[in-house]
């Protein structure tokens, strides 16, 4: 799922009369851009790296070079090396990766779950309350400061300007993401997560006794109308992009199940607007009205137990567990799981008991 604060394009830097759309991953928003390019008829034979390189002016030669070696610049539906010559009427499609726009990056020595580490890449898991990048209000303790910090600390040395994010999750949601630490990676790992291609299973923790064992929710999502602090589902899809969520059963607590969801598409916040649609909102949800006991039931006994596990879990119960994709030097699949964080470990346990008693 994406940061709160909302990023940008370089818009300006863009010549309109070549481009025909440009698509961007809503859960990734910032992190990389798609480019559909049609060349002009007088335009002259001309090498694709600096046809590239005057095009997008805020771009380097070598991220064009590693761009074009990730196979992320397709001409006329073919991918093309960075000699291949333009001519005019030609279709280019180029996937960008780039970080965020931080200012000055300070390294700061912050504990993180480190996972895996090699040449190329590492994978961290994230700690719920751990923003992924500097934003309005929050330009300090996040993971890119502890990650600029373990750089530093291992004489590590990369082509990027910053570091590599290749996808995020929200502030309170916990679990595994993947940064590159050079270009090649990054441009290899976009164009992965960018076509959906990468095995990622979220577990979440949603109101109420969900009726199917497994289903699918369908439904354009875009900002709520009247709380633009939220994203809203709408099933007509008359505002919103397209938006698939398939889900399954994993434990019935009647009050509350534990789900494990699937993305099908990338938008914001898709997992608390598709549930919260259905009806079930995630547990403790503040920001989608999930932080109160569920309507219906007063027992005073009841409402003391939710208050219980509110305390031992704070936050939205949100975990990326699983996470899969191909290495970008070798090419084998990299597989990894994420154990459930001790808050929901923690509630899961004061449920059952609770129900058992």
């Amino acid at each position: 799922m994406a940061e709160d604060n909302e990023d940008f394009l370089d818009e300006e830097l863009l010549d309109q009369n070549s481009i025909d759309n440009i698509d961007i991953d809503e859960e990734n928003k910032g992190l990389y851009e798609h480019l559909n390019i049609t060349v002009d008829k007088s335009q002259e034979p001309l090498r694709i790296d600096k046809f590239l390189l005057i095009f997008r002016q805020n771009s380097s030669r070598n991220k064009i070079s590693q761009t074009c070696r990730a196979g992320n610049v397709v001409v006329n539906g073919t991918p093309v090396k960075q000699n291949y010559r333009v001519k005019p009427g030609d279709q280019i499609s180029v996937l960008l990766a780039h970080p965020p726009r931080e200012n000055v990056i300070i390294p700061q020595n912050i504990p993180i779950n480190i996972v895996y580490e090699d040449d190329d890449l590492i994978v961290v898991d994230k700690d719920p309350g751990m923003v992924v990048h500097p934003g309005f209000g929050n330009w300090d303790g996040t993971l890119v400061n502890a990650l600029a910090y373990h750089f530093e600390q291992n004489g590590e040395k990369s082509d990027l300007d910053r570091v590599g994010l290749v996808h995020r999750i929200d502030k309170d949601t916990s679990g595994l993401l993947v940064i590159a630490k050079n270009e090649y990676a990054l441009s290899f790992l976009a164009k992965q997560f960018f076509d959906r291609k990468t095995k990622r299973l979220y577990w979440a923790f949603v109101w109420g006794n969900v009726q199917d064992d497994e289903g699918t929710i369908r439904g354009h999502i875009g900002r709520h109308p009247k709380n633009r602090m939220q994203m809203h589902t709408y099933e007509d899809g008359s505002q919103g992009k397209h938006a698939v969520t398939h889900y399954k059963v994993l434990e019935r607590f009647k009050y509350m199940t534990w789900v494990e969801c699937k993305l099908e598409t990338g938008r914001t916040h898709q997992i608390r607007a598709h549930f919260k649609h259905i009806g079930h909102t995630l547990f403790n949800d503040e920001r989608y009205e999930g932080h109160t006991p569920l309507r219906g039931v007063n027992l005073p006994k009841y409402k003391q137990f939710i208050k219980n596990v509110f305390e031992i879990l704070p936050r939205h119960a949100l975990h990326a567990h699983t996470l899969g994709f191909i290495h970008p030097t070798t090419k084998k699949e990299l597989y990894f799981e994420s154990p459930m964080p001790k808050d929901m470990a923690d509630a899961v346990k004061k449920w059952r008991n609770y129900l058992e008693n």
